[in-house]
């Protein structure tokens, strides 16, 4: 299993974006305000492929591969899950 980095900008105001949610929270990983850690089989690129279906034409998506390198203030149970996962 990868973990990866998911950060986008959504740029259409009114847009129903619950699908693209719903994809995100299914793998399973940790969630910040607007970055997800999703732990996954899949590629980056599969990943992004999979997630972009659910973006309009002006968004943006990036996709990151996560290593153990990794710094931060968060709570402990994202750090424990982290630290299981990464």
């Amino acid at each position: 299993m990868s973990v990866y980095s998911v950060s986008y900008d959504l740029n259409q105001a009114g847009q129903n974006y619950n699908a693209l949610y719903d994809e995100l929270k299914s793998p399973g990983g940790a969630t910040f305000d607007s970055t997800w850690l999703i732990s996954t089989g899949e590629t980056a690129q599969q990943l992004s492929d999979r997630l972009r279906r659910h973006l309009d034409n002006n968004d943006t998506l990036l996709v990151i591969g996560v290593t153990k390198e990794y710094a931060g203030w968060l709570t402990q149970d994202t750090w424990d899950w982290m630290r299981t996962d990464i």
